[in-house]
């Protein structure tokens, strides 16, 4: 939403990490060879690649390493998303060029995880010490393919590294990749995309709009690829720091009169499930026993509603306490897709039917930015991709209420628990897959119970290929496109 997804789509093509993740969420080598993890958890000793080259020429090496885990922390490089990943990382040590001993304030079991999300891709350090904005202009890696040009708001230039032979064990080949390079072009109408992939006019596009899903697949030339990614899914998130949602009662009924499995089947012709637990279907240790917690109910609705006094009403309908209106104001930023706006105003009009008076307020991106920094808001519509169960402590941990990524708090609805904190802090600490797993289900119980969001469905991968373009696949870490494996027929 903010600009991190497209990041990490362009920076999957030109950067690699330090491990690879395959589908089955299972960590390999990359660029490191091999790893030990050693003081409970606080200290990662990486064994490095010798034969890497950064596509400036630098030498890929331990050095690299430390500087950009340093860079990623470093509050001047504004590095939102990295940064908050590994926020437990103090310091690495370079044992010799091409072995790295990185430490951890506390045991952190996402670490390997997080390193093989395209967010913490590693970078030339050459690079990194240009001005901010020059390395973000032309951003350097040692991946398969270079960014040749970039031309705001239009295209990205990408062409093929030939000295590229250090893929991931996760890919279909080793060597360079088979395309000569890329345009990638940014086209915002979902409808002139989609008409450009039917025509032959473009290869590949995301972002395929649901109601181009039926006609793609009446198309013998266009085929579609698509996964859920992992993480917390679209959601609305309630701020528990002021009324009316400091009210467990009255934060369930708004999610009770919210008829999501409705709107979704209007507006995206039932091509977007339902996503009604705190992560994603695809997301490690996911348990849906939480999927129902959510459910529209307008009778259980009125009844919690009655319960916390909120029993009258205006002429107009909506419900009134000490004479005041029971009101919920939700910041609309200008970058939110019409299908979701049309989401919310839906959200609007079944919740008006239990009396809660629902103000869509539309802002520019800075303006909500604005707003949600001095938390002026009730509801705050975001997702997060991530492929940790770690997510619920970036979303709902009380470490994160002033927390900030992109200006806005990552923790949005200010809840704060000793018990949950607790409880995510063991499954970090464990290095036991199945206790993590059952402090990660206690962990989605405490979150589905105490009633923090409205979430709708998973953020979702949804590419058209035109049938001249092959190989294209979706990387398993966070389910984003990438092309080192495509080729193409005449």
């Amino acid at each position: 939403m903010y600009g991190d997804m497209p990041q990490v789509y362009i920076a999957e093509q030109y950067l690699d990490r330090l491990v690879s993740m395959d589908e089955q969420g299972t960590i390999h080598p990359w660029l490191a060879t091999s790893w030990e993890i050693a003081d409970g958890g606080l200290t990662y000793v990486f064994h490095l690649r010798h034969d890497v080259t950064f596509t400036d020429g630098t030498k890929f090496d331990a050095a690299a390493v430390k500087r950009n885990l340093d860079h990623m922390v470093d509050p001047a490089t504004q590095s939102g998303t990295a940064g908050g990943y590994i926020r437990q990382y103090t310091r690495t040590d370079i044992l010799d060029p091409y072995t790295a001993m990185v430490h951890l304030s506390s045991p952190y079991s996402a670490f390997l995880n997080v390193l093989a999300q395209g967010f913490l891709g590693i970078e030339s350090p050459a690079a990194l010490a240009r001005p901010r904005d020059v390395n973000c202009q032309s951003p350097v890696g040692s991946g398969p393919f270079i960014i040749a040009h970039w031309d705001h708001q239009s295209e990205v230039i990408l062409r093929r590294n030939p000295a590229y032979a250090w893929g991931p064990s996760t890919a279909q080949h080793q060597g360079p990749a088979w395309l000569d390079g890329i345009v990638w072009r940014f086209i915002a109408e979902p409808s002139v995309r989609f008409a450009m992939l039917q025509a032959g006019e473009v290869g590949v596009i995301d972002s395929v709009p649901p109601e181009g899903e039926t006609p793609a697949k009446a198309n013998p030339d266009v085929s579609l690829l698509m996964a859920d990614r992992p993480g917390n899914p679209t959601n609305g998130t309630l701020n528990t720091l002021r009324p009316p949602f400091n009210d467990i009662r009255v934060r369930e009924a708004f999610i009770r009169s919210a008829d999501i499995d409705g709107a979704l089947g209007s507006i995206f012709f039932h091509h977007y499930a339902r996503a009604g637990g705190p992560l994603s279907l695809s997301t490690p240790d996911y348990s849906p026993n939480f999927e129902h917690t959510k459910d529209y109910d307008p009778k259980r609705a009125n009844e919690l509603l009655e319960k916390a006094g909120w029993k009258d009403r205006d002429s107009e309908g909506y419900r009134l306490r000490d004479g005041k209106r029971l009101t919920v104001h939700i910041p609309i930023s200008t970058v939110l897709a019409p299908a979701d706006r049309t989401l919310w105003e839906q959200v609007q009009a079944t919740a008006r039917q239990t009396g809660f008076d629902v103000r869509l307020e539309p802002l520019s991106e800075t303006a909500n930015i604005a707003r949600s920094d001095a938390w002026d808001y009730d509801v705050r519509i975001g997702y997060w991709n991530t492929n940790t169960p770690d997510v619920l402590r970036i979303v709902f941990g009380s470490a994160f209420t002033n927390h900030f990524q992109h200006g806005i708090h990552q923790n949005a609805s200010g809840y704060s628990s000793p018990i949950f904190d607790g409880v995510v802090e063991q499954a970090l600490a464990t290095q036991d897959p199945q206790q993590r797993k059952a402090l990660y289900q206690q962990a989605q119980e405490i979150i589905a119970k105490a009633h923090l969001q409205i979430t709708t469905y998973s953020q979702t991968t949804r590419l058209g290929v035109f049938s001249n373009v092959h190989g294209v696949r979706i990387e398993p870490s966070l389910r984003v496109i990438n092309f080192y494996d495509a080729w193409m027929t005449p």
